[in-house]
């Protein structure tokens, strides 16, 4: 039987998702002969009744196939406006449109809406996750994670000279909202002295103390601080060094409202050492989204593609595709929502791994 399947981007775009497009175009008309039709913009898109035709040979440039190797969407994306306030409409615009299921690439916020939309409507919905945070529950990899993480390391690499060179203290800060995973992984990966996120407080003389360690022990007199942007100092730091408590502490985001992590911890070194510490900031921002998607993406997009248009040729709806233990797999997306997002483990291996190679994450 024939089925007309939609596919969508919805959130931040990150390296990856056109070869997820790829796939599951290339297996719904070569295995089953569907038709399949992108949803430009995501949920605007929809809304509109927009669609773009999709086959498996529809980018191709004198027969090479560029979404391989593509950044970004080819279908646009948006990661902002209230979705949920137009559900009646959705109902009626995924019904004009004639499909008979829809794909959404998307991070744990879109996953949530549109299954909102999905139950709602009764729609035929697979999830696919994508995003540079790593925060999607249930699933060991999502699609644009390991990419980012290749771009902050390149970053690391070069600043790590040019922070020798001038005996400096730089300080990178990286993506991640409320999720350390990739200040994480690409500061271990990167050689970082120092790794701050969001799941392990920290202290401005924790920091100032190590970073006197490596001059004083190891005669090094640069370093490099990988910050989350989320991430948080301790309680003591937050109230001036008074007595405080959860209930009277403030918020986080109170610390640094005119500027970055980055640059509030390189105000507070530079304030606590009396400008003896030369601290650069380097913020990496939206460079981290771009670029040409990795190995690892490229073959984890692909795969979570097919097994995309797979499920639905079973009739499994209302589930996300996931890597777990070597394996694709899925699972019910309103799972997926309820333990999402997904945080670092402040007592995990990778923070053990990290202190073992005398990287300061935080105090412990």
């Amino acid at each position: 039987m024939n089925k007309r399947i939609g596919i969508l981007t919805s959130g931040g775009d990150c390296p990856g998702l056109n070869c997820a497009i790829r796939a599951v175009v290339s297996h719904a008309n070569l295995t089953y002969d569907w038709e399949v039709v992108g949803i430009p913009y995501a949920t605007q898109g929809l809304l509109e009744r927009q669609t773009v035709p999709l086959s498996m040979h529809g980018w191709d440039l004198r027969g090479i196939d560029p979404l391989l190797n593509m950044g970004g969407t080819v279908l646009g994306s948006i990661n902002k406006g209230d979705t949920l306030a137009s559900i009646p409409e959705m109902m009626a615009s995924y019904q004009a449109l004639g499909l008979d299921a829809l794909i959404v690439i998307g991070g744990d916020g879109s996953l949530n809406i549109i299954n909102q939309l999905a139950v709602a409507g009764g729609w035929n919905l697979v999830g696919i996750p994508k995003t540079i945070d790593n925060d999607v529950a249930l699933t060991e990899r999502a699609i644009g994670f390991d990419t980012a993480v290749n771009t902050v390391v390149d970053a690391i690499n070069r600043l790590t000279f040019t922070a020798a060179s001038h005996d400096r203290v730089m300080i990178v800060e990286v993506m991640g909202r409320t999720a350390g995973h990739l200040a994480l992984h690409s500061g271990i990966a990167g050689g970082a002295d120092v790794i701050l996120i969001p799941e392990v407080p920290y202290t401005i003389k924790g920091i100032c103390d190590h970073l006197q360690e490596l001059r004083d022990r190891w005669k090094r007199k640069f370093a490099i601080i990988v910050v989350a942007e989320g991430a948080t100092p301790c309680l003591e730091d937050l109230c001036n060094g008074d007595t405080c408590s959860l209930e009277n502490a403030p918020s986080p985001h109170f610390i640094a409202p005119k500027c970055g992590r980055g640059q509030y911890i390189a105000d507070q070194i530079t304030e606590l050492t009396h400008h003896f510490v030369d601290t650069r900031v380097s913020v990496l921002g939206h460079i981290q989204r771009g670029g040409i998607p990795s190995a690892l993406d490229r073959l984890t997009a692909t795969m979570f593609g097919k097994k995309a248009v797979d499920l639905i040729a079973q009739g499994t709806y209302n589930q996300m595709i996931a890597w777990q233990d070597n394996h694709v797999v899925s699972v019910p997306i309103t799972d997926v929502v309820k333990r999402s997002p997904f945080y670092v483990d402040p007592d995990g291996d990778l923070i053990q791994t990290a202190r073992s190679l005398g990287i300061y994450v935080g105090d412990s």
